[in-house]
């Protein structure tokens, strides 16, 4: 039996939860979110906290049973404190700008890259070379964090590009020059 399946999911105060078969809601401050899963799992709540159980051990009920109470831990923490990503904008002339709720970057192209804020997603820009998205859904935020990111990925020869937080881009040494 999965280990992480096994483990309940405590519902913090200010956090309502509604469980409608396989369908479970979270509402908190930050929002709400919806999310349908797979008939094989049986989803219940006992007081303050949430049991994900499997009713047979199917090697696809194994495969769902830590999955799916991983996805409920991350929606009753997203409704609640939220996620965010952090991206640095490494390059001479790369900035970054909020233009209402949407995002303008300047990464180098004859002209800027406009990117529109989705619904429940949040942008925020401390600085020139500093942009942090966040939003409720941990699946979301990672995803438009990545789409920007795609503009310019960090190259490996001067180290240009958007990268997350701490990423580490390993540099290689350029082409040698005649003697």
């Amino acid at each position: 039996m999965s280990r992480i399946g096994k483990l309940p999911v405590t519902v913090p105060a200010g956090v309502d939860v509604t469980i409608d078969g396989t369908t479970v809601t979270a509402k908190g401050a930050k929002g709400e979110l919806t999310r349908t899963f797979p008939e094989i799992m049986t989803i219940k709540r006992e007081g303050d906290d949430i049991i994900v159980e499997r009713p047979n051990d199917s090697r696809e009920a194994k495969a769902y049973h830590g999955l799916v109470r991983t996805l409920i831990a991350n929606m009753v923490e997203g409704v609640s404190a939220g996620f965010s990503k952090k991206l640095q904008l490494v390059g001479v002339g790369y900035r970054a700008a909020l233009k209402g709720k949407d995002l303008e970057m300047q990464l180098g192209f004859s002209h800027p890259v406009l990117v529109e804020a989705p619904e429940n997603i949040t942008f925020e820009v401390p600085s020139q070379t500093e942009i942090i998205v966040s939003g409720p859904s941990k699946e979301q935020v990672g995803q438009v964090a990545a789409n920007i990111r795609k503009w310019r990925k960090p190259e490996p020869y001067k180290g240009k590009g958007i990268r997350y937080e701490g990423e580490h881009v390993r540099r290689k040494v350029g082409k040698a020059g005649k003697d």
